[in-house]
């Protein structure tokens, strides 16, 4: 029994029908056909349609101070402490107060921090 056969595209030898390079002259002819090179089918299914709410609106890591009343209280008061008092902080208060503001210091540090603050601000 005869194999069968096809023509080289190249050089138009016969070569086996099976053939991917010509016998005659060495050119591929035939694309190889191989498990890795077979495309996978790729289904993307994205419906996402998660809603990402804030259930804590009201109360976003504590209580919410009002960042002019402290300043103002830390500018007039802050050598007594008023500002750390008003934030609920009462064991820098009495520090403040004992020290007059560390010395004046603490104070104006305070001041400073507490200009850059949002408003609201949570304590």
């Amino acid at each position: 029994m005869e194999e069968e056969t096809k023509f080289c595209k190249f050089c138009g030898a016969k070569i086996p029908m099976t053939a991917v390079l010509c016998t005659a002259c060495g050119r591929q002819v035939e694309e190889l056909k191989s498990a890795e090179s077979s495309q996978p089918n790729i289904v993307i299914n994205n419906s996402n349609n998660n809603t990402n709410t804030n259930v804590n609106a009201g109360m976003a890591g504590g209580r919410m101070k009002n960042k002019w009343v402290a300043l103002l209280l830390c500018f007039f008061l802050g050598g007594l402490g008023a500002h750390r008092f008003y934030e609920g902080k009462v064991g820098t208060g009495i520090l403040w107060l004992c020290t007059a503001g560390l010395f004046g210091v603490g104070w104006v540090i305070d001041f400073l921090i507490l200009l850059f603050k949002p408003n609201p601000y949570y304590v």
